[in-house]
């Protein structure tokens, strides 16, 4: 596994679109491996095939995934920053942002993304690498009203996979102005419909009361450092918990409610319709 990983990491850090591609493909198919139940008998192959002829497999349940011993051994690999593979993409996402716009260098974007989701869904962990500024400005850049629309709402989905659960990294997102980001491109015009019910989606998702985390996970070392200006908002103390090894306290609705006022009009519409259909299995006590 080290082998693969190795060699996908050194394709990811070329220059060159093509070897760029290689290495999502075969990072891609290593997933697809851990993730996928294999098929056993001709009878399952030929029920798994699709109408074009390409053989599908449905996901491992969650039991089955902890119980496998080559998932374990890859999350046991992503521990560390040798073989962590969420640091290597967004090291990829850096040098692809600054390649500029084009067709070929989005596709590119929105294929790294989309792979960086599917690492910090199975491996949550690594979602700790966006507690750190750099990494949390590089998700703000890709919503710059300059990117395409498919690029945009890659990172939209990538940046609520980021803040699942983990209240510590959406105050570093509230810090660097995170809401002013998200707004404006709400707010402008050229923004693309599909991208404005996207980042609605997102304020719904942000505007969910926060519990603490159970426990605090290992954190991936990724490095750091800063480059946003810190937002002005004022910490909000009534509601949030005692800090403990670091970590910020949660916010509740009410809170997140008076934050994003200061960005956004009719707010109160937003809770209230989040209040009555209860997205996400919320919760209003």
């Amino acid at each position: 596994m080290e082998n693969l990983l190795s060699l996908s990491f050194d394709y990811l850090s070329s220059f060159d679109g093509v070897k760029i591609r290689k290495g999502l493909r075969q990072l891609e198919g290593l997933l697809a491996q851990l993730c996928l139940s294999r098929t056993t008998t001709a009878a399952e192959r030929r029920r798994s095939m699709a109408p074009d002829g390409v053989s599908k497999s449905g996901p491992k349940d969650l039991a089955s995934l902890s119980e496998d011993p080559a998932f374990r051994e890859f999350f046991k690999l992503q521990e560390g920053f040798e073989w962590n593979v969420a640091i290597r993409l967004i090291s990829c996402l850096e040098r692809l942002l600054g390649k500029g716009s084009n067709g070929q260098n989005d596709l590119l974007l929105v294929s790294t993304l989309d792979l960086l989701r599917g690492i910090l869904l199975i491996h949550p962990p690594s979602r700790a690498l966006f507690a750190r500024e750099i990494y949390m400005n590089l998700l703000l850049d890709l919503l710059d009203p300059s990117s395409c629309p498919a690029v945009q709402s890659s990172a939209v989905l990538t940046l609520v996979t980021a803040l699942l659960e983990q209240p510590n990294i959406t105050r570093c997102f509230e810090n660097l102005d995170g809401l002013l980001t998200v707004t404006s491109l709400f707010k402008n015009r050229a923004t693309s419909r599909e991208v404005k019910l996207k980042l609605v989606e997102f304020l719904y998702f942000y505007l969910m009361p926060e519990t603490a985390p159970h426990a605090g996970p290992e954190k991936v070392d990724g490095g750091g450092g800063l480059q946003r200006s810190p937002s002005k908002a004022s910490k909000l103390g009534s509601g949030s918990r005692s800090k403990s090894e670091g970590e910020e306290g949660t916010r509740t609705t009410d809170e997140k409610q008076r934050l994003l006022g200061r960005y956004l009009n009719n707010v109160e519409d937003l809770v209230e319709d989040l209040k009555e259909t209860a997205p996400f299995g919320a919760s209003f006590g």
